[in-house]
């Protein structure tokens, strides 16, 4: 597998949260620290967060002949604050895997941070940095990403540590939000594999509506290409959308943090986003968002106006033990257009094979 050993790496790992190594640091020169902010939430976690898991040693199987990887990080807010060296070794190991698993691109779901603070975001910074240069990814900010956890504003420090004018030097890189240039709050992206053309677009958490039509425009522009929504809230783990007009409990809702309720309401959930987005184009295939407690998997898949099926997921494992325990999604696309989706956690080398956690759909033609 062509990989150090987990001793070796452990050791290489706590030097550069320490500061020790040079490897990072020498190619992306950390920005300065400032005062930190924010305030600490801890979700409620399930008194057994494997209650309904199904393990299996090992890495996952190889990949189907003429298939790529899609790879999924899941909510690592408590990794950059409490365990930087799992954050990593999921990242190390989705670098070391980038040719065995043909993997396209990495996802992900936002609340890169726990709280808005220049430690922690220097711990995600050097995270992904293992990702630089060598294998794209894509982010959108998660509640927590922001000032208070979403309560106040959309202030961020994610800019400052994931600036536009590092990811506009991508060959994937194809624009932000027109009336916020500078910031990769909202921003979509461009990547071929498998003989296929894909449209990645990352939206903010509850996007405000003129975001929505700036959306809107983007997808319009891209109709020739797959399309995949990346935004921190859209499916639930009721396996529904996100829904405020419903009586169905859910909790977290856009709508009911601060970013929202501060600025005329102007957010848009899971259901608000499905009508006023996805349903008025014809390539969507997936969605994919974390942000959700309880046992943070969901899934449902939906027809469009046009009868094309939209698979929606969502997962999240910030409730397990060690901030997560480095799950990561792999999303198998193959050529006859099945998607494998298994979920593998390189610091256990094991995967979850329960029904919630690897199964596989068809997704519908662009």
């Amino acid at each position: 597998m062509n990989r150090i050993t987990r001793r070796t790496f452990l050791k290489q790992s706590i030097a550069l949260t320490a500061g020790a190594s040079a490897g990072l640091a020498a190619l992306h020169p950390a920005p300065a620290a400032a005062s930190a902010f924010g305030e600490s939430t801890a979700g409620p976690a399930p008194a057994n967060p494997y209650a309904d898991a199904v393990f299996v040693d090992g890495p996952p199987p190889p990949l189907t002949p003429g298939a790529f990887t899609i790879a999924v990080l899941p909510d690592t807010q408590n990794y950059s604050e409490f365990h930087p060296v799992i954050f990593e070794e999921q990242t190390y190991w989705l670098l070391k895997q980038r040719q065995a698993r043909n993997l396209a691109c990495v996802l992900h779901v936002g609340d890169l941070v726990n709280e808005n603070r220049h430690d922690q975001w220097r711990n995600a910074w050097r995270a992904m940095g293992w990702l630089d240069d060598r294998v794209p990814y894509f982010f959108v900010p998660g509640n927590h990403d922001y000032n208070g956890g979403g309560d106040f504003d959309r202030t961020t420090l994610m800019n400052f540590y994931f600036p536009v004018a590092k990811f506009k030097k991508w060959n994937t890189f194809g624009g932000v939000y027109d009336r916020e240039p500078k910031r990769m709050d909202n921003s979509f992206h461009l990547f071929s594999a498998g003989g296929r053309n894909f449209l990645v677009l990352c939206l903010e958490f509850g996007p405000r509506r003129d975001v929505v039509r700036w959306a809107n425009e983007v997808v319009a522009q891209h109709p020739d290409r797959e399309a995949i929504l990346l935004t921190h809230a859209f499916t639930y783990s009721d396996n529904r959308r996100y829904d405020r007009t419903k009586p169905w409990g859910q909790s977290w809702n856009p709508h009911d943090y601060g970013v929202a309720k501060n600025n005329g309401d102007d957010a848009t959930d899971g259901e608000e986003l499905w009508q006023q987005l996805i349903c008025r184009h014809q390539s969507f295939i997936f969605t994919m968002n974390g942000h959700v407690l309880n046992d943070g998997l969901g899934r449902l898949s939906s027809p469009t106006p046009d009868g094309r099926q939209v698979h929606q997921m969502l997962f999240n494992c910030q409730m397990r033990p060690n901030g997560g325990d480095g799950w990561l999604r792999l999303l198998e696309l193959c050529p006859d257009r099945t998607m494998n989706v298994v979920d593998y956690s390189p610091t256990r080398n094991q995967c979850n094979v329960s029904p919630k956690n690897k199964f596989s759909v068809k997704l519908s033609p662009c």
